[in-house]
């Protein structure tokens, strides 16, 4: 048995060649969670829900208790899309970069919430060592008719603390009924004209108290959080709610948690080593299985991810010494080397994957061949020095699926260098084709391959020249477990050869998990193995949903499986399915797959024609109709079940003659017309 160093081993390797070439190459993740039983919109395709935020916060203080002691919570307004009343709600938490508190919060533990004289003298307190005389205003809530709410508008500028007069009529004195933090809910359409819209918000009830904070720079939202902090020394800590000040992630250690269609995500915050990301990734399976929450979800007899992603990032630690923006030949290096190995887009990623998935190849989306090469090649000749706007220009769109949207990407770069929005600017690769994993060892293992090619292309002898033009083969042969594990070893030569020796026992327990055995038999020397394979599913016209907007489907009630069979049976038997003989291919070494409809589903592609299962697969020998073997597939989640023989079939028999196969095909069709 061969001896592999350990992981570890290989990511010192890693930092030494980094260092020595001078580079800082940051990591950053999205991990997704799910519930131990998921129940609800919330968990399938809605992005928020009645326990998400719960969820959340339970999270964010396991992970406070065990990882940063002290650190700030802060509910935030985050993304906006289109269809959604309300931006979703984003957890942030944080801490400073030497890991200690930002706030020191002095909170007993038996502390009760304050009463609302107490809460207008902390007020009181706070605008005089503001130096800033304010009046607060008191407003009701319609949604909590117990709970107490003032506003008083407060802003930092030009060195000093200022506040000004709100002057609103009693009968407006309402927050609206919208979900989330007072601060979320002001009138401020009467807000005085002219002035910064800028209000800190204090809620009270007998549970407890909260703060809404004003948009305000990074210093003067510290200084207004350590003089709250000291004014209410003894109380039972506040919840906090507000806005990130735009140098946060800078200055600040940073782990979000944001509601997503059917999970619950978070944001790592930037890692320097792969040592950093593999520590949080551990960290964040222990405290999400603390509170309830892990990276897959049981569908069936079979696991598999939460269906979130699991997205890696690359990128700098300061944009002044970004590692790619100097260096636009090792980024297309990376890019070339990963359209070189389909393996990296397809076998550690979800259910959906090719052109209409939420992660295809440059070669599956909106680009053709020919325009990817001519960017490469343009890239390759820049002169050194900062190239960031014409990396971002040139590849922006060219990475992005068919519609043309850049962030479905399986190497997205909107996060690059993107002027057009708030967060396009950061120097960020993600890496989307990957999906949550049920353990992380296995999570980490993928990052650190990743990190090892990412390092390994740095010498410009092992990069690869031009692109494959994979043609049908990419969702054909490379879509079937058997290639893409032979994709993968070619990966690892690569790099044992430039003496990164990865062991490949994670990822072929990856492998073993991502493509479930769906029947394993033997006769003698005799041995059949069928595995679950993978099958694009076919984007289908934008079809009108509830609200008025549109919504994209995917028809995925397609699948396929491979079919191994080793020489012995091969000579042995014949293959029959359905009743249709399926001739076995010329060559021992070429792989076999079935393509059917597992399932109807409205809309789909093909209405009209029948679902397939359950399926009868037959082995007979030539010379003995009676001497057969016979399995059924009534679904993926139990697999190939045997028949005897006093078992009438449960298939309807096929058409006479073969399935439909191209001559260089691998996969068969159940239906010739699919």
């Amino acid at each position: 048995m061969t001896a592999y160093p350990s992981l570890s081993t290989i990511a010192a390797q890693l930092e030494q060649r980094l260092t020595a070439a001078g580079i800082t190459l940051t990591m950053g993740g999205e991990p997704t969670l799910v519930p131990f039983e998921p129940e609800g919109a919330e968990w399938s395709v809605a992005a928020d829900g009645p326990t998400k935020l719960r969820y959340a916060k339970a999270l964010a203080n396991e992970l406070q208790r065990r990882v940063w002691p002290g650190s700030t919570l802060l509910y935030c307004p985050g993304k906006r899309y289109d269809g959604e009343v309300n931006p979703r709600w984003a957890l942030r938490l944080i801490t400073g970069l030497d890991g200690q508190p930002l706030v020191p919060w002095a909170a007993a533990t038996d502390a009760a919430a304050p009463n609302p004289d107490a809460v207008l003298a902390l007020l009181e307190q706070l605008c005089r060592e503001l130096g800033c005389p304010a009046e607060p205003l008191a407003l009701r809530d319609p949604l909590h008719p117990n709970r107490q709410v003032w506003a008083i508008p407060l802003c930092f500028e030009q060195g000093h603390w200022q506040s000004v007069p709100w002057p609103l009529d009693p009968s407006l004195r309402e927050l609206s009924r919208a979900p989330g933090p007072a601060g979320l809910r002001l009138p401020l359409e009467h807000f005085p004209m002219g002035a910064l819209k800028q209000v800190l918000t204090v809620e009270c009830d007998p549970d407890g108290w909260a703060l809404f904070l004003p948009p305000l720079e990074r210093e003067p939202l510290l200084q207004l959080l350590r003089v709250l902090a000291a004014a209410s020394a003894g109380w039972q800590q506040p919840e906090l709610s507000g806005v990130l000040p735009w140098d946060a992630y800078q200055h600040w250690q940073v782990l979000g948690l944001t509601a997503d269609p059917g999970v619950l995500e978070i944001n790592l915050p930037v890692c320097r080593t792969w040592q950093d990301y593999a520590g949080w990734i551990e960290q964040l399976e222990l405290a999400g299985s603390a509170v309830g929450l892990r990276s897959w979800k049981q569908v069936g007899l079979r696991s598999e991810g939460t269906g979130g992603g699991n997205h890696l990032l690359f990128g700098g630690a300061k944009l002044e010494e970004h590692p790619f923006f100097e260096r636009p030949d090792w980024l297309v290096a990376v890019l070339r080397y990963w359209q070189h190995h389909p393996c990296l887009a397809y076998l550690f990623s979800g259910r959906s994957v090719g052109p209409a998935s939420q992660a295809p190849r440059p070669d599956e989306g909106s680009a053709a061949l020919l325009d990817l090469e001519l960017a490469h090649r343009t890239l390759e000749e820049l002169p050194r020095g900062d190239q960031r706007v014409a990396i971002g220009e040139t590849l922006r769109h060219l990475h992005a699926d068919r519609s043309g949207n850049t962030h479905r990407s399986e190497i997205s770069l909107d996060k690059f260098w993107n002027p057009a929005w708030t967060a396009g600017c950061q120097g960020l690769l993600e890496f989307r084709a990957l999906e949550s994993l049920p353990d992380h060892q296995w999570t980490s293992a993928v990052a650190l391959l990743f990190r090892a090619l990412a390092v390994r292309l740095l010498k410009p002898e092992l990069r690869p020249a031009g692109l494959k033009a994979w043609g049908r083969s990419l969702h054909d042969r490379l879509l079937l477990p058997s290639q893409l594990w032979g994709d993968l070893e070619a990966v690892l030569l690569d790099l044992a050869a430039d003496g990164l020796s990865l062991d490949p026992q994670p990822f072929r327990a990856i492998w073993e998990w991502r493509f479930p055995c769906l029947l394993s038999w033997s006769d003698g020397e005799a041995n059949l193995e069928i595995r679950q394979a993978l099958e694009p599913w076919p984007l289908l016209c934008d079809t009108p949903v509830e609200g008025g907007s549109t919504s994209r489907f995917v028809d995925s009630s397609l699948r396929r499986f491979e079919i191994s069979a080793n020489a012995a049976l091969r000579q042995r038997y014949r293959l029959r399915l359905q009743g249709r003989e399926i001739p076995w291919p010329r060559e021992p070494e070429q792989p076999l797959a079935i393509r059917y409809r597992h399932e109807a589903l409205f809309p789909c592609l093909h209405p009209c024609l029948p679902v397939h299962t359950p399926l009868t697969l037959e082995l007979i020998e030539p010379n003995g109709e009676d001497r057969r073997a016979r399995w059924c597939l009534q679904s993926e989640s139990t697999g190939f079940e045997p028949l005897t023989g006093d078992q009438s079939t449960l298939a309807q028999e096929g058409a006479e003659g073969p399935p439909w196969r191209g001559e260089e095909d691998h996969c068969c069709s159940l239906d010739c017309r699919l």
